[in-house]
């Protein structure tokens, strides 16, 4: 039996899961999503994506048109039709079906979709031996004018940044902020270790406050590891003695080189190691029952 998606109530098996062209979220970019992830049979920390999704729905005025509970049921029961219990998750929510106007209004229902299937980003190597990255000439878009906390169907701004990427034949690119400050990677958020300190842009660098990132913070105060949130350019980044990556399909990958620049030993360090270690362990413990 092959994988099946979940469209408005039906699943529908991958080849014949399809939207309508006169849906907003493909004329538009006009909705929300988030990626999840399922552990040993454990969706992690679905609850806290689904505050993000509802969050980013109401700034959009978007009504989604399920209850959490009836969608968390959803999610579940799209994870056990697929016979998963190690997943990636994309929830979408879209604003659904209207005509080729701009105008939300003519869009009466809005649509949910639940992709629930396998995903590997990065080779298992680049997370024993860490990844080298380049840092990008496309900037973030200003959060004043697009909330970056609204994960939105519009990732056009991170497409530019991976195209940028694909030419330097890196894995990963990290992009900066109007004002020249790191801000994150394409797809994922952004650590450093510095003199000891657990390192990371905060909000106002106008980064998306993601799931990962968040665990990794809570991790590093179970670990007794000091961390601080604040501005930084590239010169620091290229001086700190450590440096990873976090996203809810990248985990927590190391990084040992930043546009040619050796980060530390030019080897993942040992507060990074004891994060992965740490976050490992916590993902196969904590999260909703999928046959609960």
């Amino acid at each position: 039996m092959g994988i099946s998606y979940y469209i408005d109530g039906k699943l529908y098996p991958k080849e014949e899961a399809k939207v309508s062209v006169l849906d907003h979220g493909f004329l538009y970019g006009d909705g929300v999503f988030e990626g999840i992830r399922a552990y040993n049979g454990r969706v992690f920390r679905l609850e806290q994506h689904f505050d993000r999704l509802w969050q980013g729905a109401r700034t959009l005025m978007l009504q989604i048109p399920l209850s959490r509970d009836e969608l968390r049921k959803a999610v579940l029961w799209t994870l056990r039709e697929n016979k998963l219990r190690d997943a990636y998750i994309r929830l979408v929510v879209t604003r659904g079906v209207g005509d080729l106007g701009l105008d939300p209004r003519k869009c009466p229902r809005p649509s949910v979709i639940i992709i629930t299937d396998t995903i590997s980003l990065y080779p298992a190597e680049l997370y024993e031996r860490g990844m080298e990255v380049v840092s990008v000439s496309t900037r973030k878009n200003r959060p004043d004018a697009l909330n970056p906390n609204i994960k939105c169907l519009n990732y056009l701004n991170q497409i530019l940044g991976r195209l940028e990427v694909n030419r330097e034949g890196a894995p990963e690119g990290i992009m900066l902020n109007q004002d020249g400050h790191v801000a994150e990677a394409t797809a994922d958020n952004i650590f450093m270790v510095l003199k000891g300190v657990l390192v990371t842009p905060p909000a106002i660098a106008g980064i998306l406050l993601g799931i990962t990132r968040e665990t990794v913070l809570e991790v590093a105060v179970k670990e007794a590891i000091p961390t601080e949130e604040k501005l930084f350019g590239l010169h620091t980044l290229y001086n700190s003695d450590e440096c990873f990556l976090t996203g809810t399909g990248a985990e927590v990958v190391p990084v040992v080189k930043v546009d040619g620049r050796t980060i530390g030993a030019g080897v993942p360090g040992e507060m990074t190691r004891r994060i992965i270690k740490s976050f490992r362990e916590l993902v196969q413990q904590e999260g909703t029952l999928i046959d609960g």
